[in-house]
């Protein structure tokens, strides 16, 4: 995932024609399983890592859709406790009890994009090839979709690059 706004890219083709760089993923309840989300009281919620090759577990979460704030705190503790076993959202396996979490960060109203790198019919042999990611985008970006997110109360604040209203990102506070 990234924290630059994304905007769609193109490449010509052999017949001279453009053509999306990347595939767009638009969700559905059909397909969420298939890319890593968990339903849970009809909302639509995953764990997303902070782009490090150890990052063991999510560093924030993402419910799709504008959801309220205790709603998505309440999704983040489902997707823990079915994907990685956990009763306790606040620390980290192996983490000291005694350590003081701060509280729970407040969760944002964004939008994002999920993409497949590359187009299928149009690859490109790069890093990104054959994966599925999201990135935020403008509310107006073709594809985009309303997210909620929210870090994970015991990852550091530089490691979940979730956009923050108070630095004029793209989103809102959550209610």
């Amino acid at each position: 995932m990234t924290s630059a706004l994304y905007e769609i890219e193109t490449s010509e083709g052999d017949d001279g024609a453009m053509h999306p760089a990347e595939q767009l993923w638009t969700p559905c309840a059909d397909g969420t399983a298939d890319h890593g989300f968990i339903a849970h009281q009809d909302l639509f919620v995953a764990g997303i890592d902070g782009g490090a090759d150890d990052d063991l577990y999510p560093v924030g979460f993402l419910v799709l859709g504008h959801q309220r704030w205790a709603d998505i705190i309440e999704a983040a503790a489902a997707y823990m406790a079915r994907t990685h076993g956990w009763r306790n959202l606040h620390l980290y396996p192996g983490d000291d009890p005694a350590v003081l979490i701060p509280r729970i960060p407040r969760a944002v109203h964004t939008h994002g994009v999920f993409l497949r790198h590359p187009h299928p019919d149009h690859g490109c042999g790069c890093e990104w090839d054959e994966t599925w990611r999201m990135v935020w985008a403008p509310s107006t970006e073709p594809g985009a979709v309303p997210i909620t997110a929210m870090r994970h109360p015991a990852a550091p604040v530089t490691t979940a690059v979730i956009p923050n209203p108070d630095e004029g990102a793209p989103a809102i506070w959550a209610a």
